[in-house]
């Protein structure tokens, strides 16, 4: 007799695991998560650094002349920003729909996170913009692909650590000092350099697994116990797409209290990303001194975050650690919205923002991966928190308006409030779901914690 696990329809043979004994299940059991560890972890941090780079150095582009290279207007700058997060949004929405229903391979899908190092070579702001939109539409499918991925394989305890990647502006400092490099400038030399990275692209196909079910990477045996597991914790899964509840996917609400305090945090994230070299640039720093102290604020917050997630892992909590990220992130837009004395101050404020903003970010999508049931509502909800959440970037790239600089006083006002509607969010959801209870599909209801 056979029974149906928790991906893909894999048959397992009932009692089957049971002929060895629970040690020997054990150490089976560790050394399967070291071979994913091995294979899926390391490449999607390659993507996500690679990517990221790509998105976000337009920040840096901007301190090292790119709007007077390629005369922008006034706001050419927030143009290409929120260009690129238009097409970025739209193929997140819709991407995790068609990799998990469609034929194409999540290495393939994965791999199209990763663009080229067109940018370097624009001359005019329309070639710009295009560039922009055409990287959106590749990079869209990374994150949400990355978390039905990885919700795939991982039991709840495992996930956070192996979602958290993270990315520094080390880059940028160093090619500050190639301006003029065989007569190129140093801000196209940021994306030209980047450029180079196509390569993990191409080793993302080799590397990444397909879903467990359907995977090379797992012997037979080490298949079983790995699916036997993972329906252990989540119950009966559905995989079949037919005949699903769509529209009680997309109404369930406490995928969208997720999705707004991922909104707040991401508008952080997303003001740091594109605006905190411009930032320490007025408060008094050259511009490769600018970078390196952005370093510090990327590697800071990289440090809080690891610790953020291990402590996730270790103790199983969720809430209260993002009620910290957001906290942290409440005492930093006030900082710089009151435009606080000496310039210490302000900068200690961004590391604020920082280090509670991406501390917050891979939890939340553990948080809703531990209580989604099933690869079509994950799908859905992943698209749903990723696609709505990053659109907080059209919100922070038309918000710090730059004839306000150096005080941006509309968009730290705008920061602090999408922050404490996303911290008011996010203690309505701890406590509705202590309230609710209950079981579904075999499991608790919604894991508050």
């Amino acid at each position: 007799m056979a029974s149906k696990t928790a991906d893909s329809g894999f048959e397992l043979p009932t009692g089957s695991i049971r002929n060895g004994s629970m040690e020997e299940d054990k150490a089976t059991g560790s050394r399967i998560t070291r071979k994913i560890d091995i294979r899926l972890v390391p490449m999607l941090c390659a993507l996500y650094l690679t990517a990221y780079l790509d998105r976000t150095n337009v920040g840096n582009a901007k301190l090292l002349n790119l709007e007077k290279d390629l005369k922008m207007p006034s706001n050419g700058y927030n143009t290409a920003v929120w260009v690129f997060f238009l097409t970025f949004v739209v193929m997140e929405v819709s991407s995790n729909m068609l990799m998990a229903h469609s034929k194409i391979p999540p290495n393939w899908w994965l791999a199209l996170g990763i663009v080229t190092m067109c940018q370097g070579f624009v001359t005019t702001p329309g070639q710009i913009y295009a560039c922009r939109a055409i990287m959106g539409i590749f990079e869209g499918s990374l994150s949400p692909a990355a978390a039905l991925m990885k919700g795939s394989y991982y039991r709840r305890h495992e996930f956070p650590i192996r979602y958290a990647c993270f990315t520094t502006s080390f880059l940028a400092y160093a090619i500050n000092f190639m301006d003029g490099t065989r007569g190129i400038s140093y801000w196209r030399w940021i994306f030209i350099l980047e450029g180079l990275y196509v390569f993990v692209a191409l080793l993302a196909i080799v590397v990444l697994p397909r879903f467990p079910a359907e995977s090379k990477l797992l012997t037979l045996d080490e298949k079983e116990i790995l699916l036997h597991r993972l329906s252990v914790e989540r119950g009966n899964e559905a995989e079949n797409f037919k005949g699903q509840p769509w529209v009680k996917f997309l109404f369930d609400w406490q995928t969208w209290l997720n999705i707004v305090i991922y909104f707040g945090a991401d508008m952080s994230a997303a003001a740091i990303s594109q605006l905190s070299p411009t930032i320490l640039s007025q408060l008094g720093w050259k511009a490769n001194e600018a970078n390196l102290r952005n370093v510090l604020i990327w590697l800071l917050g990289a440090v809080f975050s690891l610790a953020v997630y291990l402590a996730a892992g270790k103790w199983g909590i969720r809430f209260p650690l993002i009620l910290l990220g957001s906290t942290l992130c409440t005492i930093g837009w006030p900082i710089q919205l009151a435009q606080v004395d000496p310039s210490g101050v302000r900068y200690f404020s961004l590391h604020l923002v920082a280090a509670g903003a991406f501390a917050q970010l891979p939890l939340l999508v553990a948080w809703l991966s531990a209580n989604t049931v099933g690869r079509p509502k994950k799908a859905v909800v992943h698209t749903l928190q990723i696609g709505f959440g990053n659109s907080a970037n059209f919100v922070s790239a038309n918000v710090f308006i730059k004839d306000e600089a150096p005080k941006y006083k509309t968009g730290f006002k705008a920061g602090l409030i999408i922050t404490v509607v996303g911290l008011f969010a996010a203690c309505v959801m701890e406590c509705e779901g202590k309230k609710g209870g209950g079981e579904e599909d075999g499991r608790k209801r919604w894991d508050t914690i």
